[in-house]
């Protein structure tokens, strides 16, 4: 699934082909209500929001798009042969020099800026842990508000904090050393911040990367324990196991050696 660098790392390349930029071109599925209004607007801008992706035009409108488990955004110059099936394209939209197409998303709508303030998905996102430094005080109180639910429910609840995936939960807990199961009660502040921290460090250094890693020194693997059910720690040599956690059974890998869990003493 892409996960919140993923998507700051898309509007970014989108950027620089879209901004400033008139679509001559656009098409889509049925579903995709206003699509023809896109046509002869100009883009205004291109932003992410923990896993969501907006384009804004100057006719009002706005691409919101969040890509689930299988979207993406692909970028063409009009000549190209695209790497994915037409049947897949959701959205079509083209410039004097680009074609850039968004396939099988998770969600895709085409909506006002007025209606989009009011979008239930983006009022209730919480800070983008790639957007402005979320304070201390205010990552705190978030976290403390879900303090009795276990942290690898916490770190992907987007209502918290936005922009988190499986992923980076997995690697994160995993280098912190805090099982996934203990309650966020029984962490200290110390160690909720220093999540948020390697949360930051982690994903902005994989802004500009086309591989997802949080191990860079030139290791054969490049996720410490994501994937990697059955194997051995690349710590401690115990074998990674992998659990579901949460209303949508979201997996979740961890060592039982390295990160033990913690209860109430």
């Amino acid at each position: 699934m892409p996960e919140g660098d993923t998507i700051h790392r898309a509007a970014a390349n989108l950027r620089k082909v879209l901004d400033r930029q008139k679509i001559v071109s656009a098409s889509g599925r049925q579903e995709v209500l206003s699509v023809a209004d896109l046509a002869e607007a100009t883009v205004t801008g291109v932003e992410a929001r923990g896993k969501h992706l907006l384009i804004h035009f100057d006719s009002d409108l706005v691409v919101h798009s969040h890509m689930g488990m299988t979207g993406s955004w692909h970028i063409y110059r009009l000549t190209d042969s695209w790497q994915k099936p037409d049947t897949q394209a959701v959205l079509v939209l083209k410039t004097a020099a680009w074609c850039v197409v968004c396939f099988t998303p998770k969600l895709l709508e085409i909506v006002s800026e007025t209606k989009l303030r009011w979008n239930s998905w983006l009022t209730k996102l919480g800070p983008d842990i790639l957007g402005p430094p979320i304070s201390d005080d205010v990552f705190l109180s978030r976290m403390r508000s879900q303090s009795q639910h276990a942290i690898g429910e916490v770190l992907m609840n987007q209502n918290v904090v936005s922009g988190i995936g499986n992923v980076y939960k997995s690697e994160i807990l995993h280098l912190e050393h805090i099982h996934p199961e203990t309650l966020v009660a029984v962490l200290d502040d110390a160690a909720l911040l220093s999540l948020r921290d390697r949360a930051v460090f982690l994903m902005k250094r994989n802004l500009n990367n086309g591989a997802r890693t949080t191990r860079f020194r030139g290791e054969a693997s490049r996720l410490w324990v994501y994937g990697r059910r059955g194997q051995h720690c690349l710590k401690c040599g115990t074998i990674i196991l992998m659990q579901r956690h949460g209303d949508n059974a979201r997996s979740t890998y961890f060592c039982p050696a390295c990160q033990k869990i913690v209860s109430y003493v």
